[in-house]
């Protein structure tokens, strides 16, 4: 499903993504973790092209890009074939939730708008929103715009579901209701790749984690693999540090 070889990201001379190599299958949920600054929102942004890579080559069903070598065509082939949910939700504050969830299907896909108000009604349903269709995203509270913005990236049908942080933006107590979501799609073989610091989460839906420092993945494997018994030192640092900031927060 998703294939990438030797991508590589600057921002001026810093190396923020050095040759990354990743396989993702139809149908697994991945979990990226890592500390802040380690690359992992970077490689998802390029996964689309909201991030222009420097190098390599990414393939994502069928559509394969040369990151060094590609015409305006290929870009929006490959931006075709994702969507993503972002952790600040980017939703239209003068549309309301089924206005959101709809607008990509009458603006780039061309659909009649009876039939595209029947999927958006469908899918607000799905996440349970349904009774929220009119309302504006001021309104919502913020669990509820990302569940508008999940319907949203699941309208257009996509290949797979690129999520950045869905719940870093979420009080506490609405953490769950986006979570839930999440485990539902993951539930209905849907490929989604997950940028989250929630491990308990990664440990409960993800098929496959991964965790990068430094623009690398430095380990990759299930979730038992690399959360309850990693033997790699970074990714062992790593998972204490959280479990010492969650005592600090506890107490």
């Amino acid at each position: 499903m998703i294939k990438v070889r030797n991508l590589k990201k600057q921002f001026g001379n810093v190396l923020v993504l050095n040759d990354i190599n990743l396989d993702i299958e139809k149908g697994e949920v991945v979990a990226i973790i890592g500390p802040s600054g380690s690359g992992k929102s970077t490689l998802l942004r390029c996964l689309n092209l909201l991030e222009e890579p420097n190098g390599g080559t990414i393939e994502i069903n069928d559509v394969k890009l040369d990151t060094l070598n590609y015409k305006s065509r290929d870009a929006y082939q490959l931006r075709q074939q994702t969507a993503m949910v972002f952790q600040h939700y980017n939703l239209f504050k003068n549309k309301t939730a089924l206005q959101n969830v709809i607008e990509a299907l009458i603006v780039s896909k061309k659909m009649k708008k009876e039939n595209a108000i029947q999927i958006g009604e469908e899918l607000l349903k799905r996440v349970g929103l349904e009774k929220q269709a009119k309302q504006y995203p001021i309104t919502l509270s913020g669990g509820q715009q990302q569940r508008v913005s999940i319907a949203r990236a699941l309208a257009v049908k996509p290949h797979a579901i690129l999520f950045d942080e869905p719940t870093s933006a979420l009080d506490p107590e609405l953490v769950n209701e986006v979570l839930q979501v999440i485990r539902q799609l993951a539930d209905q073989d849907t490929t989604m790749v997950i940028v989250t610091h929630e491990m308990q989460f990664a440990k409960e839906v993800a098929d496959k984690v991964i965790f990068m420092a430094d623009g690398k993945i430095i380990e990759q494997g299930t979730p038992e693999q690399v959360i309850d018994h990693s033997e790699n030192p970074r990714t062992q640092r790593f998972l204490r540090q959280l479990v010492d900031e969650l005592d600090v927060v506890e107490r």
